[in-house]
């Protein structure tokens, strides 16, 4: 019987129950990533993003590290990300990131762009290729009495999805940062907005980048 038990919470041991969830800090998302760890030895295998957050993150892999090893992951979509090696499960194994906090308010950014990209990808038609802006806090003008500070998820030429609590109504004039716009869509975590007028490449740049 006591072997029956001892099996039944290894079958538990599933990456989502990776941490209990009220012992978590951070939530974490679900994201599909691949990409390769290296170890304390500078050796590198594949892996397998399974979800990450900003504190931490879990990945598939048929080799583990030992508890407490330092572990640098690389993934295109993220950059490197380092930290040490914090639970071992059957399949791969959980990462405790090490990060300043400057680094962390880019993950958050990064990660928040990733997990919005499928659900806007069909905003405005994507009739000009978006990207993550390096500068992404910026203010968003609804009225000459009203100015808020916000979060911009991504930009393009012809717009750009903004994380806020705001909904403006559609159709209404707002200006992000130097650029006047129009408020084209609602979306869970904030607007997506049209720039109003042909914007040149360097007026979009100079107030993102």
């Amino acid at each position: 019987m006591p072997a029956q038990t001892s099996l039944a919470v290894k079958r538990e041991l599933v990456p989502s129950a990776l941490i209990a969830p009220e012992r978590r800090l951070h939530k974490r998302f679900t994201l599909k990533l691949v990409g390769r760890f290296m170890r304390a030895d500078r050796l590198e295998y594949p892996c397998e993003l399974i979800d990450i957050s900003v504190g931490g993150m879990a990945v598939a892999t048929p080799v583990q590290p030992h508890l407490g090893e330092g572990i640098i992951v690389y993934m295109d979509e993220l950059g490197g990300l380092e930290g040490k090696a914090a639970r071992i499960f059957d399949g791969g194994f959980a990462i405790g990131l090490c990060a300043t906090p400057h680094r962390r308010e880019k993950l958050v950014a990064r990660l928040t762009w990733l997990i919005n990209r499928d659900e806007l990808a069909e905003v405005d038609a994507r009739a000009h290729q978006r990207r993550l802006p390096t500068r992404n806090d910026t203010k968003l003008k609804l009225s000459d009495e009203i100015a808020l500070r916000v979060q911009v998820i991504d930009v393009s030429l012809s717009g750009a999805n903004i994380a806020t609590e705001a909904r403006p109504p559609l159709g209404s004039k707002v200006q992000l940062g130097k650029l006047p716009a129009q408020v084209v869509r609602h979306h869970e975590r904030g607007i997506g907005i049209r720039f109003i007028g042909n914007q040149i490449p360097e007026a979009v740049k100079g107030n993102f980048d």
